[in-house]
């Protein structure tokens, strides 16, 4: 009978199997439907005040400690507001759509590897697990937006088709970067394969690319168009009160960290920590470098501003998914060519740093080239524009 991770150090310590197998899995299902629930609480007090700080402003900070029970004074409030179902709406879809949004969610953290013993499973297809989980959540706003009745929830929902599923597509061409140099979708694995180095190095366009993907489909600034104050009035939740509309405003903050999470997973080695690997230092170093990417979202959601619908999807079009589709494919060329020339191992997992390194500063090298071409096509098309305008301008004041 297989006994992994840590079923199998208990097994290997004495304990009894059967005794290892039930504590194995019930650490992981406390950590796996645990932490992401402790977590939210504080992530909304984090972004709070990281908001604050940023905007010069103090933030919570009456109730407790530092405001530290400000988010548990507002769940109080949301438990107790009145529980509204639109009489015109779908009652099953209505009500089910804020469950849908944050267990697809919660369900990402089934297969994320805390330390080298904790994780809920090893999928084997664990990247492609991971996108299929998280189109739940866009389809879940999408029902809450039909479901509801409401023109402006609907159009709410029509943006999430136009946004969130357009920019899933440059998403998962990223995710196939790290998962082609793994050569498996095992999250797990692809921890191992980065033990010499981190693919970040090897591919940064990759992860640019994830980490704005990313922050589309959560819908956040400069993407939060699906929830226009100022154009939709809420957009797909202005039907939902009390803890129906906190389980989607939950669901938004987990999701944002899980980004972080995820894209330590994949591109910045994970759990993996030098020269120890003890769980509490594992754990503690994952937390850390996914704490950082989730403060730099944080930085950019109150620092940017919101962009129109058109420049929204013209980026995508026109610039995240070619650049992608053009990344992915140089890096299989290289890759296949490096590994037939015998510059680059078959199996990262068991490679030394010297052999990993020339592998890195090719593939390193040819992002650069990727980016300086497109920073080209940038100032061409720049230049373009201000001449136009330049012209017609000239041409008004002639004109006049």
């Amino acid at each position: 009978m297989d006994c992994p991770g840590l079923c199998e150090a208990l097994a290997n310590g004495g304990v009894n199997l059967g005794l290892a197998q039930f504590i194995s899995l019930f650490i992981g299902v406390v950590l796996v439907s645990g932490v992401p629930l402790v977590t939210v609480i504080f992530l909304i007090w984090i972004e709070r005040k990281v908001a604050a700080r940023i905007q010069d402003r103090i933030g919570p900070n009456r109730v407790g400690p530092f405001g530290l029970l400000q988010t548990f004074a507002d769940l109080i409030k949301l438990l107790i507001k009145e529980d509204i179902t639109p009489t015109a709406a779908d009652r099953l879809l209505y009500n089910a759509a804020p469950l849908v949004s944050f267990a697809s969610v919660v369900l990402i953290w089934a297969i994320v590897p805390f330390t080298p013993y904790h994780y809920g499973v090893d999928l084997e297809i664990g990247a492609l697990y991971f996108v299929a989980v998280a189109s739940l959540g866009t389809l879940a706003i999408m029902t809450a937006g039909w479901a509801s009745n409401n023109k402006y929830a609907l159009l709410g929902a029509f943006r999430v088709v136009a946004l969130l599923v357009s920019y899933e597509i440059p998403l998962v061409f990223a995710l196939m970067v790290p998962v082609m140099l793994a050569g498996t979708m095992s999250m797990v694995d692809i921890i191992y394969a980065q033990s010499s180095m981190w693919f970040v190095f090897m591919s940064p366009l990759a992860m640019i690319l994830f980490f704005i993907s990313s922050q589309a489909e959560t819908g956040r600034a400069p993407f939060d168009l699906i929830e226009a104050e100022s154009e939709l009035v809420a957009g797909f939740n202005i039907e939902y009160s009390g803890m129906k509309f906190g389980m989607f405003f939950a669901a938004e903050f987990l999701h944002v960290f899980t980004n972080g999470i995820l894209l330590t997973i994949l591109f910045f080695g994970g759990w993996l920590f030098p020269l120890w690997n003890e769980p509490l230092i594992a754990f503690a170093w994952l937390g850390l470098k996914a704490s950082v990417l989730y403060f730099i979202s944080l930085w950019i959601r109150n620092t940017v501003p919101r962009m129109r619908i058109d420049q929204v999807m013209w980026f995508n079009w026109f610039r995240l998914v070619p650049i992608s589709i053009l990344n992915l494919l140089a890096v299989a060329f290289l890759v296949k060519v490096m590994q037939e020339l015998g510059l680059a191992p078959r199996d990262l997992a068991q490679a030394t740093l010297g052999e990993v390194l020339p592998m890195t500063i090719i593939l390193f090298l040819s992002n650069v080239a990727i980016a300086i071409g497109l920073l080209g096509q940038v100032r061409s098309v720049g230049r373009e524009s201000r001449l136009a305008t330049e012209t017609a301008q000239t041409a008004t004041a002639v004109g006049d």
